[in-house]
């Protein structure tokens, strides 16, 4: 029987050539690095590539429109674009002011506080941030999501993911927004920037295709801050929808430890594989559009069985492609028991980027 996971999708106007993408990462790495770990990734033989954290603002260093960067990105875009791989730009805004936290940089710097002390300060200024913006910061804001869209596909990237878990994650967060105003208090209220900022790219690009990353909120036990709760999912998903969503990417909300969101083997609650697809199931009650599930997710017999069933139409991988950037590729060559699992061990990927390492897998140096 031929694999799913290996057939094609129509995605808006966009066809994959199969099930398989890699998720949005924060690699750490330098230019020359990055291009090359891209260009591997999709020469294995994925879908599409999510380039994460592209910033949604007219200023900054990684700004789409610094020349420097623009320079970057295209040559990200056509390293993965030589390989017949799409390219996707995730677009985020900061949900705070890294400005509040020059203050701790000497105790960082004297290793008095680590660096996941240091997130934990960032993360206890969003509520203040959410707050105290203005209805014309606001705004802009939304319009920068609209011009973003636009610029990302004049330099070649062939979709947008919007950013759920970042400022339109703490906006509908009832924990991160403490707002009165028509933006903050019910769920309709706080859903209203995201919905603003998929409005603002489907007005400027009538024809992209936008990806939503949905940051889901649970309780009982408690993981996340941003996000929405499984109860408000019946409202936002049919609003994020009706402004112009095409797909969604649905994953546990952040701002919290990073080992709940990219948990290790033995995490307390997130250990199993596919632990995020509870959510996926809660946004399938809610809409038809394709859902792209993430979570922990490492073998082709798991993923197909998940795609038989209908559960989801695609899934997003980081961890499995950065240890075995050649998963599609064995799996087309029925080889897939060479296939090198991810072990979920953390310690050269989370842990490298934690120490400004870059990411990288315990399994490269087996591979030398």
């Amino acid at each position: 029987m031929d694999k799913k996971l290996l057939s094609p999708i129509k995605l808006n106007n966009l066809e994959l050539k199969n099930r398989i993408i890699f998720a949005p990462t924060s690699l750490g790495l330098s230019h020359e690095e990055t291009i090359n770990k891209y260009k591997q990734i999709a020469h294995g033989g994925v879908a599409m590539i999510i380039v994460g954290d592209v910033p949604a603002s007219k200023t900054g260093f990684l700004s789409l429109y610094n020349k420097k960067a623009l320079q970057y990105y295209k040559d990200i875009i056509n390293a993965i674009h030589s390989e017949d791989v799409l390219v996707c730009a995730q677009l985020h805004a900061s949900d705070s002011k890294f400005t509040s936290l020059i203050k701790y940089l000497p105790a960082v710097l004297m290793k008095k506080m680590s660096p996941s002390e240091l997130r934990n300060k960032l993360n206890e200024s969003v509520p203040h941030y959410i707050s105290s913006l203005s209805k014309n910061s606001i705004n802009k804001l939304v319009s920068n999501f609209g011009d973003a869209a636009e610029q990302a596909m004049k330099i070649g990237f062939d979709c947008v993911q919007v950013h759920g878990d970042r400022l339109c994650g703490s906006f509908s967060s009832s924990i991160m927004n403490q707002r009165s105003d028509e933006f903050g208090g019910s769920i309709v209220n706080r859903t209203k920037f995201a919905v603003s900022c998929v409005e603002a790219i489907r007005k400027k690009c009538p024809t992209i295709t936008i990806d939503y990353k949905l940051a889901i909120r649970q309780e009982n036990p408690h993981y996340g801050n941003a996000g929405v709760l499984f109860e408000e999912i019946s409202t936002f998903v049919p609003l994020l929808e009706k402004a112009g969503v095409n797909s969604f990417h649905v994953t546990i909300a952040n701002h919290g430890s990073l080992e709940d969101t990219i948990p290790p083997k033995n995490h307390t609650y997130f250990k199993e594989q596919g632990c995020f697809l509870k959510f996926a199931d809660e946004v399938r009650k809610y809409t038809e559009l394709p859902i792209c599930g993430v979570g922990c997710i490492e073998e082709p017999a798991f993923i197909e069985q998940q795609l038989q069933k209908q559960r989801i139409e695609m899934v997003a991988m980081s961890r499995q492609l950065i240890a075995d950037s050649e998963w599609v590729n064995k799996v087309k060559n029925n080889e897939e028991e060479s296939i090198r699992i991810c072990v979920r061990c953390n310690q050269k990927c989370l842990k490298g980027m934690q120490a400004h390492q870059g990411v990288h897998c315990i399994y490269e140096r087996s591979a030398l």
